[in-house]
């Protein structure tokens, strides 16, 4: 009896052996199941998020969120064929300006240069290359330059460069003063359209481009942008970073053009 009860208990112990190695594989079967269904899923959504990336990569920006008739993204060129219809002969050299449109000292170089510029440019000595940014929506209890930015990408999106041009002259002219509300949107839209650009109410009252002008404020600030104007003749800084003389303006492009 005892030996039968002992062979009896080694095999209870034989079975239960063998009944926890299966619950273990079949343990390890589930386990090693839903770690291939996880790995699965995690390089379905690498895919999903790949082609994501590549649409918007093949596709550009937003088309909501960047004007059309930019260089780069970035950049406003009033050119001889803008200003006057006529390609320029030769090689204008590029007379590159960072504005704010909230920048008195901006104001103080419009009113300076602005005809001794827009002669260069009607003659097909230069090109302007305008970088307009944003970065004093501090000075105003509405984020005014950003909101006048958007204006004129409002503009320069719906006709081109000469009608941003002719934008950008009003918004210096009509400068409102630090501090206050600035200009409303329906003076901005007023100015839009004085200078040939209708139909754009609703992309200056919407904001419709503020996500360019953040991009493009940050871009010239990466760029060693710090204070506005800031005035490049042929990529080299005029004035020493302040506001150029018209004198040390022409210097400049005269010295360029050799």
């Amino acid at each position: 009896m005892g030996t039968l009860a002992s062979n009896n208990k080694q095999s209870r112990q034989a079975r239960a052996e063998q009944m926890r190695k299966e619950r273990e594989r079949a343990d390890a079967r589930r386990r090693n199941g839903i770690t291939v269904a996880v790995v699965a899923i995690v390089v379905v959504l690498i895919v999903v998020a790949g082609f994501a990336v590549k649409n918007e990569l093949d596709s550009g920006s937003d088309p909501g969120s960047t004007p059309s008739n930019l260089r780069n993204n970035v950049a406003i060129d009033y050119d001889t064929k803008a200003a006057t219809g006529k390609p320029a002969d030769g090689d204008p050299v590029t007379v590159t300006l960072y504005e704010d449109y909230q920048c008195p000292a901006c104001k103080a170089f419009h009113q300076s240069s602005s005809q001794q510029l827009e002669k260069l440019v009607k003659q097909g000595t230069i090109t302007i290359e305008y970088r307009p940014i944003a970065f004093l929506d501090r000075m105003s209890s509405t984020n005014y330059s950003s909101r006048a930015l958007n204006a004129a990408a409002c503009v320069v999106d719906a006709k081109g460069p000469k009608e941003f041009h002719a934008m950008h002259d009003l918004l210096f002219v009509n400068q409102p003063p630090e501090g206050g509300d600035g200009l409303t949107d329906e003076q901005l839209v007023e100015f839009a359209n004085q200078a040939g650009a209708t139909g754009v109410e609703s992309c200056i009252k919407d904001g419709e481009f503020t996500e360019w002008t953040e991009t493009v404020t940050k871009k010239a600030s990466d760029e060693g942008v710090s204070s506005t104007p800031t005035v490049k003749v042929d990529g080299k800084v005029v004035g020493g970073g302040g506001v150029p003389s018209p004198q040390e303006l022409q210097s400049a492009i005269e010295q360029a053009s050799k």
